[in-house]
């Protein structure tokens, strides 16, 4: 007897279903979360699991993985492809489950990528940063705009690092109030630096450099951080058949629906990879200022639009262009890239 098991996951319970060849539930149960005692309910029926499917939450790691050391063939589903049944008047999770067993006994489950499990700590550490980077963005702009605020005057990033008490009274006219917020800034820069470095440091001494890794530095700007940022974020090129799979993955295409001419709405623009998706914008910041191909580019398509739609054109050109390099293990090449 072939069984098909579907688990429908939640932030603290979880439902499992198991339906044989004709539907019948032979298994319906809400369980906790605990790998151990879904292991102990599945058990009686290992021989004749087919495969599982487990719904690509946010917190599928323990169960997929605790799943797959136990050695069940894991499918991870990809909630946003799975049709549901229209009309319904009541759903429910042990329903969700059930549909979910049924399309993957009829082979019909949209499934989504398992990233390796050796691989993720390197790449959760790269996103930390990321996420690191970011809050230190926002800190010099919050300064940037108290300055400008109640003075008038510009302040580079530069400038902001460098600031000291007598700079400091000086820009701020002796407000004792207006001093202490931008202190507040300044130290929490000055730790979210020495946060950065420290990840950045432990990604480097984790990271597998794959292949690719070395065409990614061929790109003008791109470190070893942003390489390895690419790298992991894109894993296995082989799972995007066609180049505007992967663009459309790293949000650097349109989301926008059409018919007759005219734009009827849009989709999901948050589809995608949103790591991938800084990682190319990052670049494209870079290699505006090191290649002058690139920047020519920009400048024509800034000059037509405006600064964020011009580095999202060059963003989407990188991304096409970093597909063919690792699926070619080619060398960056300006000129076929910005033709």
């Amino acid at each position: 007897m072939k069984l098909y098991v579907a688990i429908d996951l939640h932030s603290n319970n979880n439902v499992v279903v198991a339906l044989d060849e004709t539907d019948k539930v032979l298994l319906e149960k809400r369980l906790p979360n605990d790998l151990a005692v879904v292991l102990e309910h599945l058990g009686p029926y290992k021989d004749d699991v087919q495969a599982i499917a487990v719904e690509s939450t946010y917190n599928w790691y323990w169960l997929v993985d605790g799943l797959m050391k136990a050695g069940y063939e894991v499918k991870l589903v990809n909630t946003l492809a799975v049709k549901t049944y229209d009309g319904l008047k009541y759903t429910g999770d042990e329903h969700d489950a059930r549909h979910l067993a049924h399309l993957l006994r009829l082979g019909l489950l949209p499934t989504g990528h398992i990233y390796p499990r050796q691989e993720r700590a390197a790449r959760d550490l790269l996103r930390k940063r990321a996420q690191l980077v970011r809050n230190r963005t926002m800190h010099i702009l919050s300064v940037q705009n108290l300055v400008i605020r109640n003075s008038g005057k510009r302040i580079t990033s530069d400038a902001i690092r460098k600031l000291n008490d007598e700079a400091l009274t000086g820009i701020c006219g002796g407000d004792a109030a207006l001093i202490m917020a931008i202190k507040s800034s300044l130290a929490v820069l000055c730790c979210l630096d020495d946060q950065i470095k420290t990840l950045e440091r432990a990604a480097l001494a984790r990271a597998k450099l794959r292949p690719e890794f070395k065409v990614l530095r061929s790109i003008s700007g791109v470190g070893e951080i942003l390489g390895m940022t690419i790298m992991y974020e894109a894993g296995a090129i082989e799972r995007f058949t066609e180049v505007g799979q992967f663009a459309s993955y790293a949000r650097c295409v349109e989301s926008a629906r059409w018919s007759n001419g005219k734009k009827k709405g849009e989709g999901n623009r948050k589809n995608g990879n949103k790591y991938l998706s800084w990682a190319f914008v990052e670049a494209a910041h870079y290699t505006v200022r090191h290649n002058e191909r690139i920047r020519a580019y920009y400048q024509r398509k800034k000059a037509r639009t405006n600064g964020a739609v011009a580095v999202k054109a060059v963003a989407h050109k990188l991304a096409r262009a970093c597909y063919h390099m690792i699926k070619d293990r080619s060398a960056f090449d300006e000129a076929l890239a910005f033709a």
